[in-house]
């Protein structure tokens, strides 16, 4: 699925889930199974003012999303963006980290994803008698098109679509602000280069030259 390009332009009520315990025991504990040791916690960027450095740090300590649920998110946004021959995915980037972070900055989004999350689970389950992240990446992939393209999407998944429309926005913004979504985009900033003169083309344009 080609979405990079697009992406490239960018810079739910909660649901009942009780029939799917079990399988959202299962994608927990497999989260849980894979996970890395825990990595050194992040500092905090020059130029905030101490309450800001205090509530940032209170933040990075805590938890919101499950490990099902980031599970989910990881699966999800690297479909939005997949790695490709030019830069790593959404993933590599550190995308999960960064909704996880923002919806704790940001609760307003806290109903909207866990909402959306269960609304995907729900609708894998109904579709193929499991949760998102046991599906196939074609079953994945069948259930996001019915709601990457608001234009083309049912009605009767509107939900998924609201739940797709954020998690687009919140996976473009966290990629396209790392390191490795800049580069994907080719910005160099204010870097110094080397001047070569007027190009040629410019030169004859105008009928002038340099002096010999």
């Amino acid at each position: 699925m080609k979405r990079r390009d697009s992406l490239k332009a960018l810079t739910l009520s909660s649901l009942g889930i009780t029939a799917l315990n079990p399988q959202v025991a299962l994608a927990e504990q497999r989260e849980l199974d894979t996970q890395m040791p825990p990595e050194t916690p992040l500092k905090i960027p020059n130029g905030r003012t101490k309450d800001e450095a205090i509530r940032d740090a209170k933040l990075l300590k805590e938890k919101f999303l499950t490990p099902s649920e980031m599970a989910t998110i990881k699966v999800l946004v690297d479909i939005i963006i997949p790695a490709d021959e030019k830069s790593g995915s959404a993933t590599q980037a550190g995308v999960p980290d960064f909704i996880e972070f923002i919806v704790k900055d940001m609760p307003q989004y806290q109903t909207p994803l866990r909402g959306g999350l269960k609304w995907l689970d729900l609708e894998s389950n109904k579709r193929f008698k499991k949760i998102f992240t046991l599906c196939t990446k074609a079953q994945q992939i069948q259930i996001v098109d019915d709601i990457a393209y608001p234009e083309k999407a049912k009605p009767m998944h509107s939900q998924g679509v609201a739940f797709f429309n954020m998690m687009r926005n919140l996976t473009a913004s966290g990629f396209y602000t790392t390191r490795i979504g800049i580069d994907d985009l080719g910005y160099v900033g204010n870097t110094p280069n080397v001047w070569e003169g007027v190009p040629a083309d410019v030169l004859k344009q105008y009928g002038v030259s340099y002096d010999s």
